[in-house]
């Protein structure tokens, strides 16, 4: 299997290094960490984009669930790699939205695994999804110039 997507779509890059308690008895990093690699990866797209408050991440204004997650790898990371983990959001839709990232051993360039994953926007009084605001979309198109909006206005 080789990589689907290119690293020149990427705007947004979060770098992490591999700790000792990330790899398994096999000496790789676990195939589980990724996610979590994943989820730092958003939560820092989302707080330099401005999309969360500055004041307290976990707002009562707006939730995002995510909804679908799903990875494939292509070759191994090892204790202390330094990871580049490219992030970016290709689409929209009403009220939901899809993550796609890259992981990229720093030193060698090497791709090391790709994923994707949908998050989407809940009303925290209901639990059910809610249109993305406006100003989401204002705010992602800054950084995504060619993020497909797949919503109607």
């Amino acid at each position: 299997m080789q990589p689907t997507k290119n690293i020149s779509d990427f705007h947004h890059i979060n770098k992490v290094k591999v700790k000792f308690n990330e790899v398994d008895m096999l000496h790789i990093v676990n195939n589980a960490v990724y996610f979590n690699y994943f989820e730092q990866a958003r939560i820092q797209y989302a707080m330099d984009a401005g999309l969360l408050p500055d004041d307290n991440i976990f707002s009562e204004e707006s939730l995002y669930y995510m909804v679908h997650n799903e990875i494939n790898y292509f070759k191994p990371a090892f204790f202390d790699d330094e990871l580049n983990i490219y992030t970016r959001i290709s689409y929209i839709k009403h009220s939901s939205f899809g993550f796609e990232h890259i992981v990229e051993n720093s030193k060698t360039k090497v791709i090391i695994a790709e994923g994707a994953g949908i998050s989407v926007h809940v009303d925290p009084l209901t639990g059910k999804s809610t249109p993305l605001t406006d100003e989401f979309l204002r705010k992602v198109k800054m950084i995504e110039t060619s993020v497909k909006i797949l919503r109607t206005q």
